[in-house]
């Protein structure tokens, strides 16, 4: 008995052993998992500890700046591509801002908004057109008075030269004279094809400049009529809650553009007269051509001024001596100094306050860039960037009335479109149980609330107590032959009763 036992106890153990024993992996503690985290935090933290606190945030500032100088590359060089539209757009935008209060004017005159600014538009040219025509003329008739002048002070500043060369040890003969002459005039004719393609490069860009001033003209009719409705359009590009910010900034700006640009008309007047009165005193020739250059160079600060100036210093020299435009020099001097500390300090004041590093900084960035057109856009821009930064930095939308305004109606817009929404759910919901309650009126099969066709609830639940109630007791063996007794016989009332019920 003993031996047959041991069988039996070591076949019941041996199974019980090994289900107790778990398998190779979930019995490995996790010690690898575990050790891993604190090794890595370690490795990190040891890594900061040796790079310099300084040199992670230089790292951290160079790769931004890098992706900021890249995105910077690709926009301008995508924006050279559309030149012919940006310029022009730029060029109304800033003829709106000076011809601005004209246009309200005629809009004061019950003039419809494209009236108004087809009309500013044409008084506009009209005063363009007479001036330059004026101008014109001046200048033909100055020319044929003053040639021999031209021509005297062209021989005297070519013996200026070589008496200065002379001075220095530095002697140039007649022949070597006419020798460089001859020079010149062989490169001209060496070089006709360049210069035959430079002058149709010319006439390219006269016909792109004909084409902008058709854009130019047309772009502006609109900026007249629907400036505030075009921004109010862009600014819906922007997200809600940042929207009455933006807008504000953009107006902010634009009223510091044209601030800026009234008041450089201004300045640009006031230098044209000063330096047309000291021209007119020293007798210079075409004073009225030269204020009229001096007017339209005075729209590039600093720059413009210094280009104009030397110009009407070289017609004084050429015309008559180098004591004369001695005294043109002092003129224009005196004229660009009451322009920068009484002028622009006075009129312009807190409206657009620029640095003039800033402004000259702007300029030459913006001739490196776009030539002439880069240098007359570059001190609006940063007019407009500077006063819209202020604008946000400073958080002037909370006080602004009509950011508030606006920002009211964006709320009361959300309301109106949520209780819209809600409503137009609602009416879905209501079409859709309608939409059910008519399917099911025609099929009732497809009611859930009806079990399988033609059959409610109710019926399968008799049907299920008749199931019951048909399931018969165990009777005894003598009891099958007695009719009264069978479990058939009660089965017909029991299973009218359920059906009536």
């Amino acid at each position: 008995m003993s031996t047959g036992s041991a069988p039996e106890s070591t076949g019941e153990a041996t199974p019980t052993y090994a289900a107790a024993q778990p398998p190779a992996e979930e019995s490995a503690p996790p010690v690898a998992e575990s050790s891993l985290g604190p090794t890595k935090e370690a490795e990190e933290q040891r890594l900061r500890e040796d790079i310099p606190w300084g040199v992670r945030i230089a790292a951290e500032w160079s790769w931004r700046i890098i992706i900021i100088l890249i995105a910077a590359g690709v926009a301008i060089w995508l924006l050279g591509h559309v030149m012919l539209l940006l310029i022009p757009l730029m060029v109304a935008g800033l003829l709106s801002t000076l011809l601005r209060p004209l246009h309200n004017v005629f809009r004061k005159l019950k003039f419809p908004r494209i009236l108004a600014s087809i009309t500013t538009i044409v008084v506009f040219l009209g005063a363009v057109l007479g001036l330059l025509t004026l101008v014109g003329q001046q200048i033909f008739q100055g020319f044929a008075e003053m040639a021999d002048q031209v021509m005297a002070g062209i021989y005297d500043l070519i013996d200026w030269a070589d008496e200065t060369l002379q001075e220095f040890g530095i002697e140039v003969s007649t022949d070597e004279f006419n020798q460089g002459i001859d020079e010149v005039i062989g490169w001209v004719q060496d070089n006709q094809g360049t210069i035959m393609s430079s002058a149709g490069a010319f006439g390219s860009a006269a016909t792109n400049f004909g084409v902008g001033a058709v854009l130019v003209l047309f772009t502006l009719i609109f900026f007249l009529s629907d400036g505030p409705r075009i921004w109010d359009s862009l600014t819906n590009f922007a997200p809600a809650k940042h929207r009455p910010a933006i807008h504000g900034a953009g107006r902010r700006g634009w009223k510091s553009v044209g601030t800026f640009i009234r008041v450089q008309v201004f300045v640009a007047f006031v230098d044209a007269v000063g330096i047309y009165l000291g021209a007119v005193i020293l007798d210079v020739p075409l004073a009225l051509p030269i204020a009229v250059l001096v007017f339209f160079g005075g729209f590039i600060p600093v720059v413009g001024a210094v280009v104009t100036g030397a110009v009407a210093v070289l017609l004084a020299w050429v015309a008559h001596d180098f004591m004369t435009a001695f005294l043109m020099l002092l003129v224009v001097i005196a004229v660009q100094q009451i322009e920068s500390n009484v002028l622009q300090p006075i009129i312009m004041g807190k409206a657009v306050k620029l640095h003039p590093l800033a402004v000259v900084l702007a300029v030459t960035a913006g001739t490196s860039l776009l030539g002439i057109i880069g240098a007359l856009f570059a001190v609006p821009v940063l007019a407009f960037i500077k006063r819209a930064t202020e604008y946000l930095n400073k958080e002037e939308w909370r006080g602004d009335p009509e950011a508030l305004e606006m920002e009211r109606e964006l709320k009361e817009e959300s309301l109106r479109r949520e209780a819209q929404r809600e409503i137009i759910e609602a009416e879905e919901q209501a079409s859709l149980r309608t939409l059910k309650q008519r399917i099911f009126d025609t099929i009732p099969g497809l009611d859930p609330e009806k079990h399988g066709f033609g059959r409610n609830r109710n019926s399968g639940e008799g049907a299920a107590a008749g199931t019951a109630q048909q399931t018969p007791a165990p009777v005894p063996a003598t009891a099958e032959a007695d009719p009264a007794a069978s479990p058939e016989t009660p089965e017909a009332p029991e299973r009218g009763d359920s059906s009536k019920k």
